[in-house]
């Protein structure tokens, strides 16, 4: 008796045993991202305080380094910085100006929780202009100072005021630089003459001698004429050529702040040079400048390096803007 096979069965066979020895594919499963602790709010920033403290500078008087105000005001600061927590040192050396003179520098860090190696760097300069050579009358007597200078460091001391409860994320640095302001006249923060290298010497000082060696920050903020009335900063273009991302930054929080009308999203190139020229070219540490650019001018404002550069200048709600978006800025960083 012959067997037959049925050959049309085979396919289906061979797809069961295919169906039965193949392993079931893993559940997919999602695993979310851990979430990050909350962080505390940012402290609120007193726009009183930080006027207050820009006064306090002028009425100590022109902070020409070498006098008598210079020391006072400096000698304030200090105890101001220790009132807030700070660790602070005192960088001090020589320069040459411009004219060959030597000038005495003094350099001052604050600085919080110095154990943490992750750092965020804030900066001003505290000296101010020894001649008034952008206005028309008394052109060799020294300025006051109350934007160009004193407004940022005004900022800067409110903002040290809170610094001591930031337990989170990186420590923080202030550093206000000295001899920044005895450059070469007839436009070199233009960049139209060969001063450039004139001016910020304390900032080109503190980049060739850390007082840390080997000093690094996760990124720095500049502020640089930040209290006059009705500022706009736009972005700066030094700035972006070296620090685009911190920019945008600091841009984007002064908007979800409210402060977007003042930071404005566009780039202006009018700085020559300014202190964080040194920090980003000679310590590759990313640092924008928060400087106002006046639209009348096409630079600076009006008042700089002028007898105007007065207490009349300053408005609180131009520092209060700045104030907010950087003190927000430094508390977001984990």
């Amino acid at each position: 008796m012959k067997h037959t096979r049925n050959l049309n069965a085979w396919p289906l066979l061979v797809a069961l045993l295919v169906v039965a020895c193949t392993p079931d594919p893993p559940e997919s499963t999602t695993v979310p991202a851990p979430a990050l602790p909350e962080l505390p709010p940012a402290p609120v920033f007193d726009a009183d305080s930080a006027y207050a403290f820009v006064k306090q500078q002028v009425d100590f008087g022109p902070r020409v380094p070498g006098t008598k105000a210079h020391q006072a005001c400096a000698d304030w600061m200090v105890a101001r910085l220790k009132a807030a927590g700070a660790e602070v040192i005192e960088q001090t050396g020589t320069v040459t100006v411009y004219t060959g003179q030597k000038m005495p520098l003094r350099n001052i860090i604050a600085r919080w929780r110095p154990e943490a190696t992750d750092r965020i760097l804030l900066l001003a300069h505290y000296d101010t202009r020894p001649y008034a050579d952008k206005d028309n009358v008394r052109k060799n007597e020294p300025i006051d100072g109350a934007n160009d200078g004193g407004s940022g460091v005004g900022v800067l001391l409110e903002i040290a005021r809170h610094l001591a409860g930031k337990e989170h994320g990186p420590g923080v640095d202030i550093l206000f630089t000295d001899v920044e302001d005895h450059g070469q006249p007839s436009g070199a923060m233009s960049g139209d003459d060969n001063g450039i290298d004139t001016w910020a010497l304390g900032a080109q000082y503190f980049a060739k001698n850390p007082h840390v060696p080997g000093y690094k920050a996760r990124f720095g903020i500049l502020l640089d004429m930040v209290g006059a009335k009705d500022a706009v900063f736009y972005r700066e273009a030094i700035s972006m050529q070296f620090a685009p991302a911190i920019v945008a930054k600091v841009w984007r929080t002064a908007a979800a702040l409210g402060h977007g009308e003042r930071f404005v999203q566009e780039t202006k190139y009018f700085v020559g040079t300014d202190d964080h020229v040194p920090i980003n070219r000679d310590l590759r540490i990313p640092t924008v400048d928060v400087i106002e650019f006046h639209e009348a001018s096409g630079s600076f404002h009006p008042s700089w390096h002028t007898h105007a550069d007065n207490m009349d200048v300053i408005d609180r709600a131009t520092l209060n803007a700045v104030g907010h978006t950087v003190l927000e800025v430094v508390w977001r960083e984990r």
